[in-house]
């Protein structure tokens, strides 16, 4: 069985580099990371080793060596997203249908942190 082509947008990853990180909002040193893990509520699968997923597939995180992007990788990815109660594939599908609108985005990446504030609130 042959693999599809993935599906690259270079505007769109450089526009997530002019973003704020979805995570802690340093916008100094944003990346855009691909997310890598499957999830079946909407079809997408693990590329596999050596494989990027598509460019939709992707959110700003920071870099450097103590940013976010590198933490991703240091854990189960799954993990470093449940701890930050962000839900990257509802992120991606949200930041990949407004490409290129920064107001928008800042919007939704600003929510998350007001969720993330929250939650951990509502639990005590």
């Amino acid at each position: 069985m042959n693999r599809r082509p993935r599906k690259q947008d270079p505007d769109h990853l450089a526009w997530l580099r002019t973003l704020p990180c979805i995570c802690c909002q340093d916008n100094i040193s944003t990346e855009a990371a691909h997310i890598r893990m499957s999830d079946a509520r909407v079809g997408k699968v693990n590329p596999g080793v050596g494989a990027k997923p598509d460019d939709k597939w992707a959110l700003p995180l920071c870099g450097g060596v103590d940013g976010c992007h590198p933490e991703q990788h240091g854990m189960s990815e799954r993990k470093f997203w449940e701890v930050r109660g962000i839900d990257p594939i509802l992120m991606a599908l949200a930041l990949y249908s407004i490409s290129g609108d920064t107001e928008e985005a800042e919007r939704i990446i600003y929510a998350q942190v007001i969720k993330a504030f929250i939650n951990p609130m509502m639990s005590d």
